[in-house]
């Protein structure tokens, strides 16, 4: 087994736990005014999620399929409460996220694949 594989079936509880921790302060801080960053906001919210469900879908721990509903249903629950934080709550961003959950975890299973065949 790789060092990547080994360090991904060693870690992806806190992997998981850190991203999503990061996730939720990223998207429900208060903000006086959104900021200014490069590329559109559902890249960033397609990569977040991507990056979340990868190490999950890597592992692919038995709960997997619960796991994923979780973070759609998390995701979902933060574009409720946006606009409560002066933040803007938008379905698209959800449709962006979901669309990141099954990017990650189709990019995982390949790598856990190529991971598999090399070692």
């Amino acid at each position: 087994m790789s060092r990547i594989s080994r360090f991904f079936y060693d870690h992806w509880t806190l992997i998981s736990v850190l991203i999503l921790a990061l996730i939720t302060v990223l998207s429900l801080t208060p903000q006086t005014e959104l900021p200014v960053v490069s590329g559109s906001d559902k890249t960033h919210h397609f990569i977040a999620y991507a990056t979340l469900m990868f190490a999950v879908a890597f592992v692919k721990p038995k709960q997997w399929q619960w796991i994923a509903v979780f973070f759609f249903c998390w995701s979902g629950a933060i574009e409720l409460i946006q606009p409560y934080v002066n933040r803007y709550g938008e379905w698209l961003d959800l449709a962006a996220n979901t669309g990141g959950l099954i990017s990650g975890f189709i990019l995982a299973r390949i790598m856990a694949y190529i991971c598999k065949k090399t070692s």
